[in-house]
């Protein structure tokens, strides 16, 4: 039968507790009329599955397969468009189509992988889903790089192009904490739009690999005076930044409100720093707009998915391990995540099973 991986419950409290990864065999998923039946080639990490694993995320699920990002090859189809054989990746979230607002019925949107709010998750060989969570894979990618995409290609779609307003040729974006998924796959979207693009990092070699890949300059955050180095850096006919694209929170307010232009947009698409942070009164009489940014719509990642087939961009893999019974290889890709070694994604595939693409991109 099928493998499938999930988590076991353990005695703990929430942050002190680490759940170890349990893998059993389940019967292969019986698709209804309007479902297609995917065997999983690729499964990726995020950082919401090491919380998880640390109870430190909503709604655990100790039976839900593990992880939210997957590409798949079609073994079961009704379907003309996604017909048996096609290589596709399916959306990480489920319950929100289109509204660029937000879900249009909260309490049935929900995050795949080992969650309570949905039964599936892209931890397990095969997979059930409705045909309108799957896009084909765009062809030059691997099945690596595939599952490398959804939930950071979404997230990074939806807060670069919906909510910030600068994917535009000449803007200057800062992009906090580079070497994380969101991070680097929203700095590949903005360098395709010709954006100028900074970055953050308290790690001078993931600075100078943001700038390998198209970033015009770059800071550590561990320098006391970051800002002011990072405004030396902009451009001579815009020495303001346009937008910053934060997932950690902190001080960013305090850091970028003297950057910003009047006007300029926060999108804050997560806070791993801590769950609150000041919000400034300088920021108010500069009129600068704080966003709240999570995930995104079917309509976002379909549109996201095609901005990477046009552009052909390459999402970028920091680390890849063999086999969903890999228990001690999946369990370093989750150790390479708490000590913030990795630069791109760390993936798991599953089938070894790789169509189309070349390798997957490394830096």
């Amino acid at each position: 039968m099928p493998l499938t991986l999930t988590i076991k419950k353990t005695e703990g409290k929430p942050g002190q507790v680490y759940y170890p990864l349990e893998l059993s065999d389940r019967p292969l998923p019986t698709p209804s009329s309007n479902q297609l039946l995917v065997k999983i080639n690729a499964c990726a990490l995020n950082h919401r599955d090491l919380f998880i694993r640390q109870h430190l995320y909503p709604a655990i699920s100790f039976s839900a397969p593990m992880f939210a990002d997957g590409c798949g090859t079609v073994t079961q189809s009704n379907s003309s468009s996604l017909p048996v054989g096609a290589r596709v990746l399916m959306t990480p979230s489920h319950g929100w189509a289109s509204d660029p607002a937000g879900p249009e019925d909260a309490k049935g949107f929900a995050i795949l992988g080992g969650s309570k709010t949905s039964d599936l998750g892209m931890g397990q060989e095969f997979i059930a889903v409705d045909e309108e969570e799957v896009v084909p894979c765009p062809e030059h990618l691997s099945s690596v790089e595939g599952a490398a995409l959804p939930l950071v290609g979404l997230t990074g779609w939806r807060a670069l192009v919906t909510k910030s307003g600068a994917a535009e040729k000449g803007r200057n974006i800062l992009i906090t904490g580079i070497g994380g998924g969101v991070a680097l796959q929203t700095l590949q979207f903005a360098v395709a739009f010709g954006c100028n693009v900074f970055v953050t990092s308290g790690d001078e070699e993931k600075i100078a690999k943001a700038k390998e890949m198209g970033a015009k300059g770059g800071v550590s955050y561990k320098s006391a005076d970051w800002d002011k180095q990072l405004l030396a850096q902009l451009p001579k006919d815009r020495p303001f930044l346009d937008a910053v694209i934060d997932g950690a929170g902190g001080d960013v307010v305090a850091r970028s409100v003297k950057l910003l232009k009047a006007g300029g947009v926060i999108v804050q698409y997560g806070m791993t720093i801590s769950p609150k942070m000041d919000w400034l009164m300088s920021a108010v009489l500069k009129n600068i707009d704080l966003r709240g940014s999570t995930m995104g719509s079917r309509k976002e990642f379909r549109e996201m998915v095609e901005f990477v087939k046009e552009k052909k961009i390459r999402p970028v893999v920091s680390r890849v391990v063999k086999g969903l019974d890999n228990a001690e290889g999946i369990d370093g890709l989750f150790e390479d995540m708490k000590a913030g070694r990795q630069f791109g994604k760390l993936v798991v595939e599953v089938s070894g099973e790789e169509k189309g693409g070349d390798s997957p991109s490394k830096l």
